[in-house]
């Protein structure tokens, strides 16, 4: 069979084998579809810096894409992110931007047709790809629990162990039983998976949840929790092992790593009597050490330091009664540790 490539909504769709190359119409970029000796990867044309650009897949709609699109924005990547676009190339950097449905993510990372990208944990989990995870990102947490109806009489997993498990998550659901030593009937639904107990259908879900209200509002109940999850930048273990590849993901790990320390910290800027100078430095040693600025008032300073946020109230109250005066506070854009 041929490879066959439709357009329906903005959506790639690839069914058929890969017998023949084919050249698709991207706006301008070059896109080659291999046979199937070299498998699905795309050979795309040079980035607008010049260089071989990295590849790198993302959610083009859903709960995760926001919050992703935003994180590039925060580390300096221009790239077009409008309407139907398939494919961009980020004028400012060597990478280029697949934006695909989310449970396609995690095979494109794993059949090497993308170098790097940003997924749910729990789809990683799911399709059970050789990736490699680089970092959490911090956003669309969920966990994916074992559930049953609230007045059923299931209290742990072991006891479904031959159960009727419903789930969007077979695969996962069905390694989690066998490590426990059962072998539950797995029945695989692809939405509302929640009510599926109610049905009698099932005895138990596997299924993801980020509040816990769905499972309430269906009468449910967790009992274990299989995976907690959130968004991850993964990437194909090959482009970790190509220096030049490699390179340009360290670039973009340590901007990363910069958005994410400074949503961790907030700069504080106090006046203080030098005297309080001991007891400010306990309560807030900053990073390296505090900058302490002498003040036109004799026996008075300013001093200027970060302070965690987990930690910020409990050390604003502190502050105060150790004798800070005029605390300012400001949010931090980029950090690097």
């Amino acid at each position: 069979m041929s490879l066959l490539v439709r357009h329906r909504g903005g959506v790639l769709l690839v069914s058929g084998e890969f017998a023949e190359c084919r050249q698709i119409d991207t706006g301008g970029s070059g896109i080659t579809m291999p046979d199937a000796t070299t498998g699905f990867k795309q050979t795309l044309s040079r980035s607008p810096t010049g260089d071989l650009p990295l590849k790198m897949a993302v959610q083009r709609s859903g709960r995760l894409t926001q919050d992703t699109l935003d994180l590039l924005h925060a580390i300096g990547l221009q790239f077009e992110s409008y309407g139907q676009r398939l494919f961009s190339h980020c004028r400012n950097f060597p990478l280029s931007i697949l934006y695909g449905r989310d449970d396609d993510i995690p095979g494109y990372i794993g059949l090497g047709t993308v170098d790097l990208g940003i997924v749910g944990r729990n789809l990683l989990h799911e399709e059970n790809v050789l990736v490699e995870e680089l970092a959490p990102l911090g956003f669309g947490y969920c966990e994916l629990v074992v559930a049953t109806l609230r007045d059923a009489p299931f209290t742990r997993p072991e006891q479904l162990l031959d159960a009727r498990i419903a789930t969007s998550y077979p695969e996962s659901a069905r390694r989690y039983f066998r490590e426990l030593g059962g072998r539950p009937e797995i029945i695989t639904i692809s939405g509302s998976v929640e009510v599926a107990p109610s049905l009698g259908l099932a005895d138990a879900i596997v299924e993801l949840t980020a509040t816990g209200s769905t499972l309430l509002l269906n009468d449910l109940r967790p009992i274990a929790t299989i995976l907690e999850s959130q968004a991850v930048l993964a990437a194909h273990p090959e482009a970790m092992a190509d220096p030049a590849k490699r390179a340009n993901i360290d670039r973009l790990m340590m901007r990363i790593g910069a958005v994410q320390a400074a949503k961790r910290y907030k700069y504080l800027m106090m006046n203080a009597p030098e005297a309080a100078l001991p007891a400010i430095r306990a309560i807030v040693p900053g990073l390296k050490a505090p900058t302490i600025v002498p003040l036109a008032d004799p026996g008075w300073v300013a001093v200027h330091t970060a302070v965690e946020e987990d930690a910020f109230w409990e050390s604003i109250e502190r502050l105060r009664a150790a004798g800070a005066t005029e605390i300012l506070v400001s949010s931090l854009e980029k950090l690097l540790l």
